[in-house]
């Protein structure tokens, strides 16, 4: 059973940190709802070893990370560090960014060790080096954005035009759980801008096919497939556990289904749509920034926002947004770089033009204006 809090008082002055022993620690993380460690250690000693399945985020650097590694702030974090006193300040940091459920390891991974408590090597599989040789050539990436990618679980809403290449590019990068939801089959008329389908899968369900695919692409990864249409009544089930979700949905009771269930579990959303020659793409985060609704207050009629059955549209459009949803949802798991909250890409292929407009939260939003 967990050791009861205790309080350190001196530097913080009037913030102080919750503190667990490593035993109590222990028998959290093996609980029914384990909490998320974070390390708050420099890479130095991350490298000479960690706590299986811990986010690394720098003392230094955890006020700005994470919300990309953990999005919602009633999510329990146990941080630690060497000894106790770099994770005790990141606790009371983190206090004060809105995270409600914080404590800081006492004795840090010392004591964890003399607990006889075990670590997880940073080493991957010579493998995995060779797979992610350029992922981990990169600055700002490394060992520890794709031991993060490995620990990551992203939710695809469609296995169409835009989540058949988000999908391969996220499986690709090595994100370690995918769980793909889509109700159809594949129909030869999708293959023009659906890349994740062959010919010898025309009549299979597309969640099914898409799996295949994506295993036989990367060995080190969890396909979900879900052959469920997405609704108001399944949504919030159909993304419990995930970190980041891909709308790559086509109607908009979906996508009104997906806003509310989405904020409601403080998951942020990597939104795309398709029409023509024209796409856009924003990112939706819960509490700090716009929603889906804010920029569609209401339904648009079938005339003004026709399918693409109806209108048709250029395969390679949904390739290139669908690329760029990976990437951004990328951008939210490791922390890094600025995700388009609040802006909206927009691409016109006809006239090769990229723009970029604002999107203002609704303070009357009927989805949104109540989470803070």
């Amino acid at each position: 059973m967990a050791q009861p809090v205790t309080q350190q008082a001196g530097e913080f002055g009037h913030a102080t940190p919750r503190e667990i022993d490593a035993g109590g620690a222990d028998s959290l993380l093996h609980s029914a709802t384990p909490p998320t460690l974070v390390d708050v250690r420099e890479q130095y000693e991350w490298d000479a070893g960690h706590l299986a399945g811990a986010l690394h985020a720098p003392v230094d650097s955890v006020a700005t990370m994470i919300h990309g590694l953990v999005p919602n702030p009633e999510t329990p974090l146990v941080v630690y560090c060497a000894h106790g006193v770099r994770s005790a300040r990141a606790a009371v940091a983190l206090g004060a960014l809105g995270y409600t459920n914080v404590q800081s390891l006492a004795g840090g991974i010392v004591a964890w060790e003399e607990a006889g408590l075990p670590l997880a090597p940073t080493a991957r599989t010579d493998a995995q080096h060779a797979r992610y040789a350029r992922h981990l050539a990169l600055p700002g990436f490394g060992a520890e954005g794709q031991a993060r990618l490995l620990r990551a679980r992203v939710l695809i809403l469609g296995a169409g035009g835009l989540g058949s290449p988000a999908a391969l590019y996220l499986a690709a990068a090595g994100v370690g759980t995918l769980r793909l939801v889509d109700f159809d089959t594949v129909d030869i008329s999708n293959l023009q801008r659906q890349v994740i389908h062959t010919t010898s899968g025309v009549g299979t369900a597309k969640v099914a096919s898409a799996a295949n695919q994506l295993r036989a692409l990367n060995p080190d990864i969890q396909v979900e497939a879900i052959n469920e249409r997405l609704t108001a009544d399944n949504a919030a089930v159909l993304m419990n556990g995930m970190e980041v979700i891909l709308d790559c949905t086509d109607t908009f009771d979906a996508r009104y289904a997906l806003n509310r269930a989405a904020l409601a579990a403080r998951i942020p959303v990597v939104h795309a749509s398709v029409y023509r020659y024209e796409a856009r793409l924003t990112v939706f985060t819960p509490g700090s920034g716009p929603c889906y609704r804010c920029m569609h207050a209401t339904e648009p009629s079938a005339e003004a926002a026709p399918a693409c059955d109806v209108a048709g549209v250029l395969g390679s459009v949904p390739g290139v947004f669908g690329a760029l949803q990976a990437t951004e949802a990328i951008k939210l798991l490791l922390g890094i770089g600025a995700p388009l909250v609040g802006r909206i890409m927009l691409w016109d292929a006809l006239d090769a033009r990229f723009d970029e407009m604002r999107l203002q939260r609704d303070p009357t939003c009927a989805d949104c204006s109540t989470v803070q």
